[in-house]
């Protein structure tokens, strides 16, 4: 049973511990500094990464589409400390959210029922392995489309566009990522924004976490500087912790997909068929102004796809 770890919120920030205090107050798996790929790793070439398999909601029998129909429900890796992105509702504690809508309607069109789904919590170092075990049959979990991602599992097209940006204590002077000097920054172990983060300036200190979420825990500790990843997220933290506020510019774009395996390409052509109708149905629109126009402002067009 998964849980969802709430971080509480309030209109100040922590005292900052005297010199030399031991912290206490620590997630598990935080690695300062994060351990990173070597310098002068080469990313490999794609093409264009976000270009997928056209669209085809055929289901062939014993295909890896016609496995899930025959098992009866769908089961979907996401973030389920997400707010607004993915999260249980307080009331209920189903799962509600931007991404939570998208795997929805993955499962209404396969069964023709929404709530046919199992959500199983991953973390974000772990996305790959998941989908490549057989542990789920696809993740909706704001992972970016990269050609090095793309070696180790398949995609479908773009359906959300984010941008990485910072969070730093509404104290904060920091505006631009310039500031920070050699400031520890913190990001979720396994993501493209905490590979970006040496790329963008060479003198922060990372620091990797296994959620994103335990970033608020460290800042609020003091133990870092600043948090970086996509504005999707940041603003979820933002939400939660009002002593906290999002600047700068955008530091890199960050394109999102469904990652499936890559020896299911008849579930990437269905996943993208399912997202294409999603896109010119107005549902996407609908779902992004119930989720993220409070905090991202107007919903923008949707992605266009891009296929191969």
């Amino acid at each position: 049973m998964v849980l969802f770890a709430v971080v509480g919120c309030g209109s100040e920030p922590p005292v900052r511990p005297p010199a030399g205090e031991s912290r206490d107050v620590r997630p598990v798996g935080v690695q300062d500094p994060a351990e990173l790929p070597a310098a002068g790793t080469k990313a490999p070439a794609c093409g264009d990464p976000r270009a997928s398999l056209s669209p085809d909601a055929t289901i062939a029998p014993g295909s890896a589409t016609d496995r899930i129909v025959q098992r009866g429900y769908l089961i979907a890796g996401v973030n389920q400390n997400a707010y607004r992105v993915g999260s249980p509702e307080a009331r209920t504690r189903k799962l509600v959210g931007f991404e939570i809508d998208i795997v929805r309607e993955i499962a209404r069109s396969l069964f023709g029922d929404p709530e046919r789904v199992r959500f199983a919590a991953i973390d974000a170092a772990k996305r790959e392995d998941a989908v490549n075990n057989g542990e789920v049959d696809l993740v909706v979990r704001s992972m970016t489309i990269t050609c090095a991602a793309r070696e180790k599992v398949a995609f479908s097209t773009e359906y959300f566009t984010a941008a990485q940006r910072l969070l730093v204590p509404v104290s904060s002077d920091v505006t631009e990522i310039d500031d920070l000097g050699s400031a520890r920054v913190c990001s979720a172990k396994g993501s493209t924004s905490l590979t970006n983060l040496s790329h963008l300036n060479p003198e922060v200190v990372p620091v990797s976490v296994a959620d994103v979420v335990d970033c608020l825990v460290l800042l609020r500790e003091h133990q870092v500087d600043a948090v970086s990843t996509s504005d999707i997220l940041l603003v979820a933290l933002a939400a939660q912790d009002p002593s906290t506020k999002v600047v700068g510019r955008d530091l890199a774009i960050q394109p999102y997909g469904v990652a499936i395996a890559k020896n299911s390409p008849d579930l990437v052509r269905y996943v993208n068929a399912v997202l294409d109708g999603y896109r010119t149905s107005g549902d996407w629109a609908d779902s992004y102004r119930t989720w993220l126009t409070p905090y991202l402002g107007a919903a923008p067009p949707p992605p266009a796809p891009r296929y191969r």
